[in-house]
């Protein structure tokens, strides 16, 4: 019996589809307003005509008119009619520009046309099963490294050090490793903010290494070293004080192997730092969270078919709070807490210590 069919849900439903491709559409534009710095320069101006817009961001006056229409349009910036101007409202500009820091959005806006690129890999994976590797992916390093960044630039040294227990044992030299650290900004910042501290970064990619390693050269870094290396095969036994991972394992295809060998690499008595993205491990339970939606789809999208792609589990972005706890526990992590810090709400702040003195 296939039952009543309500012409109201089914208009109310065609609404939600329609906001469904509207935001798709805005958020590849506002991605565009981003890389383009046309949202960072109208934040500096009063209401201007389209070619002053252009004019000032030293693009092309065709293209800026159709985006400043989209983004009118949207309800994002706004349009005077008789003057034919446009201007964006300040309480808009503090989510959008480079200088909101971790609350600039439009930098994740940048994520729906990066993962449409693997559109048809996922589609292959969906019928087929496996996964979209790494390789797959040449921005995503890029990506990671400037969202990551608005957020270490600002929480790093004020918010995620006093967590770990404030900055005298740093200050007085501690060993720390970051596995799965990408680029190597965590470390570039600590390790030019304590000079005492030894740290290493390690990770399965060459390019991010390699990125990395620069960076820490141009700086003149000393005390900050890197390795290619799988996280699942670290090989290190009561080696450091402090270790941390960064939003690294839920798309790893060994992640039980990663949080065992980061337990082994522990000194006892060290602490481990897991950051992950905040969700719960119950789906039902995440119907309050913001970015329910996207998270699940960056996970389809990357997160999970990276881990696949290579015979992992494909936890997903969204393996959640009590999974990963249990996770922790089941490495011979003790003393295992869920935290959080102010200017990132995004994600949970797993701190746990190996056992002993």
């Amino acid at each position: 019996m296939s039952g009543h069919f309500d012409r109201a849900r089914a208009k109310a439903f065609a609404g939600t589809m329609t906001d469904v491709m509207n935001g798709g559409a805005l958020a590849l534009m506002c991605s565009i307003g981003h890389r383009t710095g046309l949202f960072d320069a109208m934040a500096t101006m009063e209401a201007a005509t389209a070619d002053e817009v252009a004019a000032e961001s030293e693009l092309h006056p065709r293209y800026v008119k159709e985006w400043l229409s989209a983004m009118t349009m949207g309800g994002i910036i706004d349009h005077d009619v008789e003057s034919e101007t446009f201007h964006l409202p300040p309480e808009h500009a503090g989510l959008l520009t480079r200088a909101a820091g971790p609350l600039n959005l439009t930098t994740f806006c940048q994520y729906i046309g990066l993962l449409g690129e693997v559109e048809d890999d996922v589609v292959e994976a969906f019928r087929n099963g496996g996964g979209v590797p790494y390789d797959r992916y040449p921005k995503f390093t890029g990506l990671m490294d400037e969202s990551s960044g608005q957020r270490y630039h600002h929480t790093l040294i004020d918010q995620v050090v006093p967590l770990l227990g404030g900055a005298e044992q740093f200050e007085s030299g501690i060993d720390v490793a970051d596995v799965g650290c990408g680029s190597g900004l965590a470390l570039s910042i600590l390790g030019s903010a304590y000079p005492n501290s030894r740290f290493v970064g390690y990770d399965f990619g060459e390019q991010g290494v390699a990125a990395a390693r620069a960076r820490t050269a141009e700086a003149g870094l000393t005390n900050v070293d890197f390795e290619v290396r799988d996280a699942a095969e670290l090989g290190e036994v009561d080696r450091f004080d402090l270790v941390t991972t960064f939003d690294a394992i839920h798309d790893q295809a060994r992640p039980r192997e990663v949080l065992s060998g980061i337990n082994r690499a522990l000194r006892p008595g060290g602490t481990y730092l897991c950051v992950e993205p905040k969700a719960s491990s119950c789906l039902h339970e995440n119907h309050d969270l913001p970015m329910a939606p996207l998270v699940y789809t960056i996970s389809t999208m990357h997160c999970m078919t990276v881990s696949m792609a290579y015979g992992g589990p494909g936890l997903g972005t969204a393996w959640g709070e009590g999974m990963a706890m249990e996770w922790l526990g089941d490495a011979g992590f003790v003393d295992i807490e869920s935290s959080g810090i102010r200017d990132d709400r995004g994600n949970s702040y797993f701190l746990s210590r190996k056992a002993g003195s």
